[in-house]
Parts: structure tokens; C-alpha cells; sequence
């Protein structure tokens, strides 16, 4: 096993130490040390990391191995190491607000399935090379093995309308969650929204989060930690933030993936109007939203997610007349509230002091909304296809073998193969489940030669492999002729 020292100042930090692919070793190994520096490389008596996941302005994160779970779980450590110069005073607060993230995601993880949960929280001490003690803090928290937005976006290089409308039908219910439980996120971004294997969609980052101001609480200024481009005008001056603050951000979030282009190009610095509309067509309806939430007044915006949830009214799935959360456990407030805090997401070096920005405006138009459909990447598209055309002839071979009547094989085949093209449209199966399904039916045929008939086995793969190849053919030349279609209209 690879085991990857932390501490931030060690030359070669990769470790290899074979006796821990051992599993009987790998639970009763009492600690392991990194062979260059001697740090101690087991955190906390469970949590192994294997390796960087990446740095940021305020820290590090780690994929670990927890040793203590059944199955060896994979989860985040994430090491408090703030960059550049700071008194130790300001240290300190970075400290405390460091603890406050993990108090939230202790708080709201645990209790909502699209925010992550935190597993542990502790600090850690030991002499460095001189002989002098160094203070180390780790929180560990649940691991979500996808791709984060920003990512997608550097692929696909924009979004569709179809696939933003899924983002804030899936992020509104969890920002409603949010801020019913007392919390602003306040990081709103597309690096801090993450899509897992499976399509949900998940916040991350509340590192930055401040607790909204209760009742008639005297107001309290915000810092003046933002990532520039998302943050509204209110909180970049430093003034009271509200939940209309991550309803700012969201739309800029969305206007960023619509177009492909960050905020600071859709951002005109003479007018302070976002001009995000002269790149991008969408419905009447969902572009007057955007505009909506994009007012530089929170006063002028939604107030809530909930509003927002009402204006789309999307689809059944979101009822206007109930607003519900995606967990819909009770909400009560944060236990033992305490002074608003703010600190910044580990993996975010944008996030910075910023000074405001002129004061942004924007018109609404009418509004009028498309369906949700359901969100495929080329290259699932492509191994959708070429799944199908593989599987086909195989089908069809199968059926003919066990049916006397060819028509009665035809037409039985074309309606398991319409029910296979039904299941990945709706996602049920993908990924992994292609490739176990084709050795399945592969294997039939192997198994039983009898059902091939008169076809040698090359014939039988042949078909097989041309199946698929043709569908990939098509469907590479009918999203070719379509991309050309639509830019030219």
C-alpha cells in the first residue's frame, strides 16, 4: 500500500510499505512513519492517506483509507494549512473557523443525503526536523467519488439548457435546507457542486459558511472571504449577507456553465450589467429567473430557495404548493449558535480579499421554462450505442435458436432491445452494468453453441462487433450533422 505523508514541507511524501496489503496487518499495525521526514502517517490511529487530491489557499485535501470500516471506506482528509503570511492572531481565527466547518458538516451532513458527512475532527503534534512541536488540524469527511462542475465544464465546454435546469432543480432543495437550518454557504460555485457516479449532485465547500442573523439581532458585518466573479455586491463590501446571497451566486454559477465563460467576461465593468444574454439563448421564462436572481439589491431577488422552487415550478417533482426537501427530516435550528464565521474552502485558491465591484444591474424579461430531461455526455452516449449494437445481434441469435418462428424472434427481440434502450435512457443501468450484461449474453451464446445454428462463433462475434461499431458510426455522424445544424441556425 502507497501511503502519503502530510506534512506540507516533506521532499518525497510518497511512501510504500507492501506488509499493509495485508489485511490482518493493515488493522493491527500500530502507526507507520514517513521514511524522509518521520511523520507519522496513520492520523488519528485509523485514517491512512494514499494519496493528494489537491491544494488550495487555506489547505490540502487527501484521499484516505478508513482501516477501522469492513470494507476499508475511502474518505476525505482535509489539513488545515493556511498559505501566505498571517499574525497570530488572524492564524488563530483561521483556526476557530476551520473547527466551525466541521461543527456544520456535523450538523447537516448527517442530516440531508447531498451534503457530505463528517467522520472526524482532531488535531495532531509533532516535532519537526529541528526538534520543535508543529500543530497539524484534520477534519475527515465522506468521500464523494465524482467530478465536480468545473471539471465537466472544462470538457464539455457549456452546458445546455436542459442540463442547468437539473442543477438548480437538484441544488435549490438543499440551499432550502440550508438556510432553513440557520446557514449561509456563501462559496456558491461551480467547483463546490460535485456530480458522483451515479448523477446526484452534491454541495460542497461549507468552509465559508456564516449563520444568518436571527430575529431582531443587530446586523453584522461579513469578512471579506469571497471567490471573485460569484459573490454579490453585499458581500463583497462586506456587509450583511442573506440566503438571496447563494441565490446570487447560484445564477452566476449557471450563466458561468450556459456559457462556457467566467463571470468577469459576462460582467460589463462600465454599465455593471451582466451581459451573459449576448452568448446564450434560453426560454423566456427560465432566463427571467436568472435575471431575477441576479439583481444586485438582495432586497430585488428571491428571498429564498423556496421562491425560487415556486417561479420554475419545473415538474411534478417540484411542487410549488409544498417546497419539499430532498431529506425530509425536520428542520430545527443550529444547536449552540454561535457569532457569524467564515472560513474558505480548502480547494478553492480563488477565494481571496477582494475590493467591490461597480454595482451590478440586470433587466428580466418573460419567462417560459423547458422540461427536465435527463443528462447524457457524449461519451456515455457513445457507449450507450455501441452497447445497444452489440447486444442486438446477440439478441436476435439467442431468440432464433429458441423460437421456431423468425417473426415471432423479430419482433420479441425488437422489444427487448426498445426495453434496453428505455433503461439507459432512464439510467438504470450504466457504466459497469454494460459490460457484465454483454459478457452475460455473450457467454449464453458461448455456452450453448446449439443457439447459433449454422453460424461459426467468428460469424456470431463478427456480427456482434460490427453491430456496435455501426451504431457508434451513427451516432457520431448524427451529433456531427446536429451540432453543425445548430450553430448555423
Amino acid at each position: 500500500m502507497e501511503l502519503y505523508c502530510t506534512r506540507p514541507s516533506c521532499p518525497r511524501p510518497r511512501n510504500v510499505y507492501p506488509d499493509l496489503d495485508n489485511k490482518n496487518t493493515l488493522t493491527t499495525v500500530t502507526q507507520k512513519f514517513c521514511t524522509t521526514c518521520g511523520m507519522p502517517l496513520i492520523l488519528a490511529g485509523r485514517y491512512l492517506p494514499t494519496r493528494l487530491l489537491g491544494k488550495g489557499g487555506f489547505g490540502t485535501a487527501f484521499l484516505a483509507v478508513d482501516r477501522y470500516t469492513p470494507a476499508q471506506r475511502q474518505c476525505v482528509v482535509k489539513q488545515f494549512l493556511p498559505a501566505g503570511k498571517f499574525t497570530p492572531a488572524q492564524l488563530q481565527t483561521a483556526q476557530d473557523l476551520f473547527a466551525r466547518e466541521a461543527a456544520v458538516l456535523e450538523e447537516l451532513g448527517h442530516q440531508h443525503n447531498q451534503i457530505p458527512d463528517l467522520f472526524a475532527f482532531f488535531p495532531l503534534s509533532v516535532n519537526n526536523s529541528g526538534g520543535k512541536p508543529e500543530d497539524f488540524f484534520y477534519l475527515v469527511q465522506e468521500f464523494i467519488d465524482g467530478e465536480d462542475l468545473d471539471k465537466e465544464l472544462e470538457r464539455q465546454k457549456f452546458f445546455t439548457e436542459e442540463q442547468v435546469l437539473e442543477i438548480l432543480e437538484s441544488m435549490l432543495p438543499v440551499l432550502e435546507f440550508v438556510h432553513e437550518k440557520g446557514v449561509i454557504h456563501r462559496d456558491i460555485k461551480p467547483s463546490n457542486i460535485m456530480r458522483d457516479r451515479r448523477g446526484r449532485l452534491y454541495l460542497l465547500d461549507f468552509g465559508a459558511v456564516k449563520q444568518a442573523t436571527a430575529g431582531n439581532a443587530p446586523q453584522q458585518k461579513s469578512t471579506g472571504i469571497y471567490s471573485l466573479g460569484f459573490a454579490p455586491p453585499e458581500q463583497m463590501a462586506g456587509d450583511q449577507v442573506f440566503p438571496a446571497t447563494d441565490i446570487y451566486a447560484l445564477a452566476v454559477t449557471l450563466i458561468s456553465l450556459l456559457t462556457g465563460k467566467e463571470p468577469q467576461e459576462l460582467l460589463d465593468s462600465y454599465t455593471g450589467q451582466w451581459q451573459w444574454r449576448n452568448y446564450v439563448q434560453v426560454s423566456d421564462r427560465l432566463g427571467t429567473v436568472l435575471d431575477k436572481m441576479l439583481r444586485p439589491i438582495p432586497s430585488e431577488r428571491y428571498a429564498s430557495a423556496t421562491e425560487v422552487i415556486k417561479a420554475l415550478a419545473v415538474n411534478n417533482s417540484v411542487n410549488p404548493a409544498t417546497s419539499p426537501i430532498t431529506n425530509p427530516r425536520s428542520i430545527a435550528p443550529l444547536s449552540n449558535p454561535t457569532p457569524p464565521v467564515v472560513t474558505p474552502p480548502l480547494n478553492n485558491p480563488s477565494t481571496a480579499l477582494q475590493p467591490p465591484p461597480a454595482p451590478i444591474s440586470a433587466s428580466p424579461s418573460p419567462a417560459q421554462l423547458s422540461p427536465i430531461t435527463p443528462r447524457f455526455s457524449l461519451m456515455e452516449a457513445l457507449s450507450n450505442t455501441a452497447f445497444v449494437g452489440f447486444q442486438s445481434p446477440l439478441i436476435l441469435i439467442i431468440l432464433m435458436g429458441l423460437l421456431p418462428n423468425p417473426a415471432l424472434s423479430l419482433g420479441l427481440g425488437g422489444m427487448i432491445i426498445g426495453g434496453v434502450v428505455y433503461l439507459l435512457y432512464k439510467k438504470t443501468i450504466e457504466h459497469w452494468d454494460l459490460l457484465i450484461i454483454s459478457s452475460i449474453t455473450l457467454g449464453v451464446v458461448l455456452i450453448f453453441p446449439t443457439l447459433m445454428g449454422t453460424l461459426p462463433l467468428t460469424t456470431v462475434l463478427f456480427l456482434a462487433l460490427m453491430g456496435g461499431a455501426a451504431c457508434v458510426a451513427i451516432t457520431t455522424i448524427f451529433l456531427l450533422v446536429f451540432k453543425l445544424i445548430s450553430r448555423v441556425v
